[in-house]
């Protein structure tokens, strides 16, 4: 909306809550995101919370080593999907990238030399994360969940999945590389070891590529507005807001639908305080400057802003009530 008067505006003025995600049945995949501290798991627990009430089944996925989703719900996950307590249909899981690179088999059990298959990927950067990914892909899709949650970890880019199959095919390019190389060493080994432990490239091909297509499907599920969309969650602060319009170009610019802003820490001022607080009064002056820079910047999303608030959220509770506020808008 560029110009116009004031009237037309107003009436075009996107309803500050997460309503519209609630709305809309057909979503699969919803990524909540933003750099670290702002309150992504919060936000990304909350929005699990709001959806198992109008969903057949929901799953939340961190994909932070710092498993904050079982500080969230003061209940220990795993990445095993486990029932989060007090739910019916509401699951929860936590990977590490990192570490379970090595409890993947990747597709490779009872392949001859799968340890050094394992080792050869590992040296590939991104490789690890990339199957990791994959298998945890495979996972869920047998698992028939109606929507899942990914609360994905501030470090290194949410969006490296979309970088993924490009990954792999450079993978399998090096991988052809080295065969070429080194194709005849392969076949002395075998001989050495009395055609024993010597890597099945075939295998370890097909299971890139097996990899890399599922990757290639599901890239087109995040850029289908119909399936997925992007939740960014900010503070109210000049760096944060720096971040956030970084993080909007990028997925606009990778086609990955976002229209919901969740503005966290908001400071409101305490109208029945006999004399206001300095400090609070100046937070909420310097505060107001970057929510109404979000708003102009931002005045096609839905931009909720969720208050700071005097204790941590955690467990159901404090969490069933902070999710409220996403739906309608807190007052005071």
């Amino acid at each position: 909306s560029g110009g116009g008067n004031m009237a037309d505006d107003e009436a075009v003025e996107l309803e500050p809550t997460i309503q519209n995600l609630l709305d809309q049945q057909s979503l699969k995949w919803i990524f909540v995101g933003g750099k670290g501290g702002v309150g992504k798991t919060t936000t990304s627990s909350c929005i699990a919370v709001e959806l198992s009430r109008v969903r057949g089944s929901v799953l939340i996925i961190s994909t932070d080593p710092a498993h904050n989703l079982s500080d969230a719900f003061n209940q220990k996950f795993t990445k095993e999907p486990t029932k989060v307590n007090g739910f019916e249909n509401l699951h929860a899981m936590e990977i590490d990238p990192e570490s379970d690179v090595d409890k993947f088999s990747m597709g490779l059990e009872g392949v001859a030399g799968a340890e050094f298959i394992k080792d050869l990927m590992k040296s590939m950067p991104g490789i690890d994360e990339a199957m990791s990914f994959a298998e945890m892909l495979k996972l869920v899709q047998t698992m028939e969940f109606d929507v899942i949650v990914f609360d994905t970890a501030p470090t290194g880019h949410t969006l490296r999945l979309l970088q993924l199959p490009a990954t792999i095919e450079k993978g399998l390019g090096k991988f052809a590389e080295m065969k070429s190389k080194f194709g005849g060493m392969f076949g002395g080994l075998q001989q050495m070891m009395g055609g024993g432990a010597v890597p099945d490239e075939a295998a370890m091909t097909n299971s890139l590529e097996q990899s890399k297509r599922m990757i290639e499907e599901v890239n087109l599920q995040f850029k289908n507005p119909d399936l997925t969309t992007f939740v960014c969650v900010m503070i109210p602060e000049f760096l944060s807001l720096y971040e956030t319009e970084r993080l909007v170009q990028e997925l606009t610019e990778r086609d990955i639908e976002t229209h919901n802003i969740v503005i966290n820490q908001v400071v409101f001022p305490d109208k029945t305080a006999e004399s206001p607080c300095k400090l609070c009064q100046a937070r909420v002056k310097m505060q107001q400057k970057y929510i109404d820079q979000a708003l102009i910047l931002y005045e096609d999303f839905h931009v909720v802003k969720m208050p700071l608030l005097p204790n941590e959220v955690r467990g159901q509770q404090a969490l069933n009530d902070f999710a409220k506020m996403l739906r309608t808008p807190y007052a005071p």
